[in-house]
């Protein structure tokens, strides 16, 4: 009799002990996904207020999001080599993009951009630009500059290189 006792509580202990691994490894698990989908929510938040940009290396996940979000076109097989970076400290803000692409996206991003050929303002912004050697501004001076502004707050410039297929875009405020 002792002996079945004896059984019946080693049998019950052992099965109390699985069920509270068993509950144990569900709140691990339950934990986990919460502290991942935590992880994700913070970083779209982050994400939303201070973007990162890959200004040393082209075509990052990074880039072409804000490639996306800043040019406001889809990405086609033509563009490639996107590099880009932002200023955004202080008070102004401006953000530089280089890229190849062939004419006819170059035509996608002036007409959705709303850019006009600009023929009166010789300033192109270098003052403020970074330089990198994606960002060529002897090359860029040669070009022709399309430009949109909102009235002396917001500006975008754009140039097009038809020889080397090269894109580049300053967007900026004062």
């Amino acid at each position: 009799m002792k002996r079945l006792i004896y059984i019946s509580t080693i049998i019950t202990l052992t099965l109390g002990l699985i069920s509270c691994d068993r509950i144990r490894n569900k709140s691990e698990q339950a934990a986990g996904k919460v502290k991942q989908k935590l992880e994700e929510q913070t970083q779209k938040m982050i994400d939303k207020v201070y973007p990162p940009f890959d200004h040393d290396k082209p075509d990052t996940g990074n880039n072409k999001k804000r490639f996306k979000d800043f040019i406001k076109i889809e990405i086609t097989e033509d563009v490639k080599n996107i590099y880009c970076f932002d200023d955004a400290i202080g008070i102004d803000a401006d953000y530089m993009f280089a890229f190849n692409c062939n004419s006819t996206t170059s035509q996608r991003i002036i007409i959705i951009n709303n850019l006009k050929i600009d023929t009166l303002n010789s300033d192109n912004g270098f003052g403020m630009q970074n330089d990198f050697d994606w960002w060529d501004k002897e090359r860029i001076k040669q070009l022709h500059k399309y430009s949109w502004t909102d009235g002396n707050q917001y500006f975008k410039y754009y140039w097009y290189d038809e020889k080397e297929q090269k894109a580049y875009f300053f967007d900026f405020d004062m």
